[in-house]
C-alpha cells in the first residue's frame, strides 16, 4: 500500500554544488518534458520536489528528495522559505504539466537548499536526466523554480559570511585558493589574495596538513582541512568573515 500524499503541500529542494575546476557554483536540476503525438508541449528544467506524505515530517520529505536525486542523505540542509502565491503555478506550460500529473493547482511548497560536493554525485545513475547548471546561467525553468533558486542563493550568500557552511561545498582537503575561488563565485566579487590568505590561515579551525596537491602542472599548493570540532568548541559564535 502506497503512503498517502498531502496533495496541496510539497517540498522543493535546491541542490547547490561547487565545481572546483570550472570555479562555478552550480544547481542540480531535472528535465521536464512532455510530448503529445508530434508536438512538444513542455521542454524545460525544474527543481526536484515531492508531495509530503501524511506520516512525514517536512525534513524527512526533503531528505527523501535528496536521496532519490543524488543517492546522498547526510548533507547540510536548510529550510529557508515557504512559497504559496495562488498564481505560482499558473503559467501555460505548468497548467499543461499539472493536468498530466497528480497535482493540485494551488500547491504550497516548503523550500530547502542543500550543500554538497559535486564529486560525491554520480549523475550516470540518475533516472530523471539531472544536470548541473551554473547558478547565474540557468536554462529555461518551469514553475516558479527560478524564483526559489534565486532566493536560496541570496540566503546562501548571507549565511556564508556568518557560518562555516562554505566547507560543505569543498573537498575534505583543499587549498586556500580554492576557498577564495569559492567565496568569489558565491559572492560575485574579487577578493584581495594576500589579505584573504592571511585571515584564513590564522583561523584555528583551518588546519594545515602535511600534504600538497598532486597531479597539477604548476607548483603544488599546501592542503588544508576544516575542523568542525575546533570550530564548535571555540569559534561557534565568532565565525564572521570580513572580505
Amino acid at each position: 500500500m502506497k503512503p498517502e500524499k498531502i496533495l496541496n503541500i510539497s517540498v522543493d529542494c535546491v541542490v547547490f554544488g561547487y565545481d572546483t575546476t570550472a570555479k562555478s557554483l552550480n544547481v542540480l536540476m531535472i528535465k521536464r518534458y512532455l510530448k503529445d503525438k508530434q508536438k512538444i508541449l513542455v521542454n524545460d528544467y525544474v527543481l526536484t520536489g515531492y508531495h509530503v506524505y501524511t506520516h512525514e515530517k517536512l525534513d524527512d520529505t526533503a531528505t527523501r528528495v535528496l536521496k532519490e536525486l543524488t543517492g546522498l542523505t547526510d548533507q547540510y540542509k536548510k529550510q529557508f522559505k515557504v512559497f504559496g502565491d495562488p498564481n505560482r503555478l499558473s503559467n501555460e506550460k505548468d497548467i499543461i504539466w499539472i493536468k498530466n500529473e497528480e497535482f493540485n493547482l494551488r500547491t504550497i511548497t516548503v523550500a530547502y537548499y542543500f550543500l554538497l560536493k559535486t564529486e560525491d554525485v554520480d549523475l550516470s545513475k540518475n533516472t530523471n536526466d539531472a544536470e548541473w547548471f551554473p547558478v547565474n546561467e540557468l536554462p529555461e525553468v518551469g514553475f516558479d523554480h527560478e524564483k526559489i533558486i534565486m532566493e536560496a542563493y541570496d540566503d546562501l550568500k548571507e549565511k556564508c559570511l556568518s557560518e562555516p557552511i562554505i566547507f560543505e561545498l569543498l573537498p575534505d582537503k583543499f587549498t586556500i585558493n580554492e576557498v577564495q575561488d569559492l567565496y568569489q563565485s558565491i559572492l560575485g566579487i574579487e577578493i584581495d589574495n594576500r589579505n584573504f590568505r592571511r585571515k584564513l590561515i590564522n583561523k584555528k579551525y583551518i588546519i594545515a596538513l602535511d600534504e600538497k596537491q598532486v597531479g597539477v602542472s604548476k607548483k603544488p599548493a599546501q592542503l588544508y582541512m576544516f575542523s568542525k570540532d575546533i570550530y564548535d568548541k571555540v569559534f561557534q559564535k565568532n565565525y564572521l568573515i570580513t572580505i
